[in-house]
């Protein structure tokens, strides 16, 4: 008898622990019979759901394999377990709103109102127009350097970054693309290729503006500055995506790698003479500003705007500044090494 009472206690214990690991939203009774009885019955409400003929894992419930739905209809129609999360969430939103009660997150995240079947369209649109600016960005940065300055007498660009802002944009159009699919959909697929491509960038960049800021030229110099934020970017990608997927964790690397390269150049940007400084002081001010959008959260407003859909706004017009400090950059390095040269 006191075995079973320790057994009852033990699994009694372990669901209030997923409880407290579970977000409010998703922890609401009503909200949890909501989701078993649409996974049932298909509907919630007047709403119903054809594609819960199958279970959320795919396989048929009530007929054969080639009555089930192909990929590309799964990718805009959802499946019958993130249908019935979704209209149970609006669902339960609604009343709460009627109640006075404030929003709150469901499985991790906000309530977002989806648009075309695009679960954030807010954040993919403007993912897409950082992921424009910076191909612009990128493009007008190649004309300059290959075809509008002159070159070395080994046919080399004068400028000794070339080759670094090159693979810096191949980065950045990445990490953006990856932000866009992952807004439109959030599977676990999505959301390891976002993060790591989010890593990946911010690694680079601190590398990037270690060697910039320090006019590291030797490449055994920038090898060694290289390697060690390489291996720990690499690392730490690793560990998220086949050990665990930690979002606190991440955010403080995140976090850390991010102010530590704000720093790096506003350092510089106060030492240097450079003539288009007072851009970079506009990146640097203005991207430590957007990064607090970052750790303030606040819900949705119209059930499409949050603090991260801001952030993307925010860094669409920075970008656009960023590129053209490059170009200045560019052409102004150019300058001073054609003028020693004579």
């Amino acid at each position: 008898m006191e075995r079973r009472r320790f057994l009852l206690f033990l699994v009694a214990l372990l669901c209030f622990a997923g409880l407290l690991e579970a977000s409010p939203g998703d922890a609401d009774p009503v909200y949890r019979a909501c989701v078993e009885q649409c996974e049932k019955t298909g509907c919630v409400g007047d709403k119903c759901f054809q594609h819960c003929n199958f279970s959320s894992e795919g396989n048929p419930i009530d007929g054969p394999w080639y009555l089930q739905e192909p990929l590309y209809l799964q990718w805009k129609q959802w499946d019958c377990r993130s249908d019935c999360r979704y209209h149970c969430m609006i669902s339960r939103e609604e009343e709460r709103q009627k109640l006075g009660h404030k929003p709150v997150k469901y499985h991790g995240k906000w309530p977002f109102k989806r648009s075309y079947g695009i679960q954030e369209p807010v954040s993919v649109a403007l993912s897409a127009l950082n992921l424009a600016v910076h191909f612009q960005g990128w493009v007008s940065f190649f004309i300059l350097v290959n075809y509008k300055l002159p070159f070395r007498p080994n046919k080399k660009t004068y400028y000794e970054y070339t080759g670094l802002w090159n693979i810096y944009a191949i980065f950045a159009m990445n990490a953006w693309f990856w932000s866009a699919v992952f807004h439109s959909r959030d599977v676990d697929l999505t959301e390891k290729l976002d993060y790591s491509s989010a890593v990946a960038l911010l690694g680079y960049s601190l590398i990037l503006a270690i060697i910039r800021a320090f006019d590291v030229r030797l490449e055994a110099a920038r090898v060694m500055v290289a390697a060690p934020l390489i291996a720990f970017v690499t690392t730490h990608i690793l560990y998220l995506n086949f050990y665990q997927f930690d979002y606190g964790w991440n955010m403080k690397v995140c976090v850390t790698m991010g102010i530590l390269q704000l720093v790096v150049w506003a350092v510089w940007a106060g030492v240097t003479r450079h003539p288009s400084r007072w851009k970079l002081w506009v990146v640097v001010i203005g991207g430590a500003l957007a990064m607090l959008l970052e750790i303030y959260d606040f819900p949705p407003y119209w059930g499409l705007v949050d603090a991260h859909a801001l952030w993307h706004a925010t860094t669409i017009p920075l970008t656009y500044l960023w590129w053209s400090f490059v170009r200045d950059d560019t052409e102004f390095r150019t300058s001073v090494l054609i003028k020693k040269k004579k």
